[in-house]
């Protein structure tokens, strides 16, 4: 049959037909059926991502097993398959436990047999009614508990197969949601947990966070990145949001009287952030206007998408691209993707950002609304049962304005106390087993999940930081703050650099000539983020996990005797000293019984 035997009818149903097939290939990164001159040019959403995967290939590289999974299969194109899988009570194998990571799943065997769900919570602040909602879905399908974590959202874990759409489709049902909470995907946006609350906050970062998480939400080209991605806004509140730790660090400044663009409240960019790899966002030199982050945001993201590497995970990160392209170069790129030229401030014209206070995440601080207080309340390591989550509710809706606000230090924030029922609030509290008091060294207490949740980590940190706070808070009395962070692996997803002292898990030969292992840690000290920025120098390594308590206790006993006065801190502190000076003075200090 020739195609003078079709009908027009037939032809035009036949073009669109065969259209359809070579789009449906070639958005899948497969080569046209029949055709010559090489595949046609992707289209859609994805088409970004597929061309960047082609020219690798095309320079003879090979793509990351993830790149290819993305190619064969996009994560969001799988959800019916999830969904007959975990009908049929299955966990994903090979490479779908990676897709389904975009959905928010990840499946942490051999750690526990169950899905883990993490929950995107824009700047960290949801209501009581939706706090009350997650606390339902972890006693329902979860292990009855949720986790703040280290980007200001929440964890549900413990979550069996068939349990799994529930889990998301229901956080869904209550304005929340999972989706790219994981993988290569922009996670979890954070903002200033006092937002509109905080009487030196030179910007409400609300709106901001939330209209980027909406906009990351709404553009499937945003999900599928060479890899994850963070993003945060500091509005220069009292509690530090850690934004130089993200690949981009939007911190409010104040641009003054005679600089060469309008006076006011900017956003300093950084870029770059990435503590695991030993780097903070480094300034730009550029300012962007709070109304515009957005567009800045997305036409970084997009070079990034186009730039980055695919074929090595451990080098996929904005950082090696700016290792590599320069600054200069970047922000080219940048310029160009958006369609203008970004604004150029010099030093001179902009004020430093504000100062923060290190512990404003615990205890009660007066809003800027007359008569009303925060209240932060100290939670264990991020981990809160039931029960207790519904007590927090209940106490946001009754005696605060009803938000449950969470932060990157693992606690959470109960605004629009009235003042004088802030001792009411931790009355209630401590009913719950909760409090807003801590010692300094609980209230700087920060680990990740540790070996008992995370297939990656060497060590139990969750209970390892415990153990240190159970045993120093009796035999040292801290008139400073000091933050100690306990991370499982290398992802430092509880930043281990940034601590005045960083214990990064790792596994210590039982003797020396033997191949048996038991937890331990290696120890770094003096980090730290904002004006004192830097990677923590490591000073011990493979110490055993019960001998840590005794150790920190040393180091911070040496600290107090030591300090030249009593205004130094710890950070100053162990900065004054080599690291040889600091482990003899350590060594030197005995533990008490």
């Amino acid at each position: 049959m020739s195609g003078q035997d079709f009908s027009d009818e037939q032809k035009r149903y036949l073009e669109g037909f065969v259209s359809g097939v070579q789009a449906l290939r070639a958005a899948s990164g497969l080569k046209p059926i029949g055709l010559g001159g090489g595949a046609p040019e992707p289209t859609g959403p994805d088409a970004v991502h597929l061309k960047a995967m082609a020219r690798v290939e095309a320079e003879g590289k090979k793509l990351s097993a993830e790149e290819k999974a993305k190619r064969e299969e996009h994560p969001f194109d799988a959800y019916a398959r999830l969904k007959a899988e975990a009908s049929a009570g299955q966990f994903p194998k090979g490479v779908d436990n990676f897709r389904w990571r975009f959905h928010g799943l990840f499946y942490v065997a051999p750690a526990q047999n169950a899905f883990m769900c993490r929950v995107r919570v824009a700047n960290g602040i949801l209501s009581h009614w939706q706090f009350r909602g997650v606390a339902d879905i972890a006693e329902r399908w979860g292990g009855g508990y949720a986790h703040v974590t280290t980007r200001a959202g929440l964890q549900i874990r413990e979550i069996a197969a068939e349990s799994a759409p529930s889990v998301i489709e229901t956080l869904n049902d209550i304005g929340l949601v999972s989706r790219g909470a994981g993988a290569d995907n922009i996670r979890n946006v954070t903002g200033s947990p006092t937002a509109g609350i905080d009487p030196q906050e030179l910007l409400d970062s609300r709106p901001y966070a939330r209209a980027w998480h909406h906009h990351i939400l709404n553009d499937r080209s945003l999900h599928g990145l060479p890899r994850k991605f963070n993003v945060a806004f500091d509005g220069g509140g009292m509690v530090p949001v850690l934004e130089d730790t993200n690949d981009i660090a939007f911190t409010a400044v104040t641009v003054a009287e005679g600089a060469p663009v309008e006076p006011g409240v900017w956003l300093r960019l950084g870029l770059g952030g990435i503590t695991g790899h030993k780097d903070f966002a480094r300034p730009t030199g550029v300012l962007v206007k709070p109304a515009d982050a957005v567009a800045v945001a997305d036409a970084i993201v997009r070079v990034f998408i186009e730039s980055g590497d695919r074929t090595d995970r451990k080098k996929a990160r904005l950082k090696y691209v700016l290792d590599a392209w320069g600054f200069d170069k970047f922000l080219a790129a940048v310029e160009a993707k958006l369609g203008r030229p970004l604004t150029h401030v010099p030093q001179e014209h902009v004020s430093e950002p504000n100062c923060q206070l290190r512990q404003a995440h615990i205890g009660v601080h007066a809003q800027k609304q007359e008569g009303f207080v925060w209240v932060g309340v100290v939670l264990p390591v991020g981990r809160m049962s039931i029960p207790q989550m519904h007590g927090l509710a209940a106490i946001a809706d009754e005696l605060g304005d009803g938000d449950i606000r969470l932060t990157v230090w693992q606690n959470l924030l109960i605004s629009g106390v009235k003042a004088e029922a802030a001792a009411e609030v931790e009355r209630r509290l401590q009913a719950i087993g909760l409090t807003s008091h801590a010692s300094s060294i609980r209230a700087g207490l920060v680990a990740c999940t540790g070996n008992t949740g995370c297939k990656l980590a060497l060590s139990n940190t969750k209970d390892t930081a415990m153990a240190i706070a159970d045993w120093v808070e009796p035999r040292v009395s801290l008139d400073m703050p000091v933050n100690v962070h306990l991370t499982g692996c290398p992802n430092s997803c509880a930043q281990h650099y940034v601590g005045d002292i960083g214990l990064l898990a790792c596994r210590v030969p039982l003797a020396p000539d033997s191949d048996d292992t038991v937890e331990g840690f290696h120890v770094h000290i003096g980090g730290g983020y904002g004006p004192d920025a830097a990677v923590g120098r490591e000073i011990y390594r493979d110490v055993r996990v019960e001998d840590c308590p005794a150790l920190v206790e040393r180091m911070l006993r040496a600290y107090l005797a030591n300090r030249a006065s009593t205004s130094e801190t710890f950070l100053e502190f162990s900065r004054r000293h080599e690291v040889d000076a600091l482990r003899t003075m350590f060594d030197a200090t005995g533990s008490r019984p």
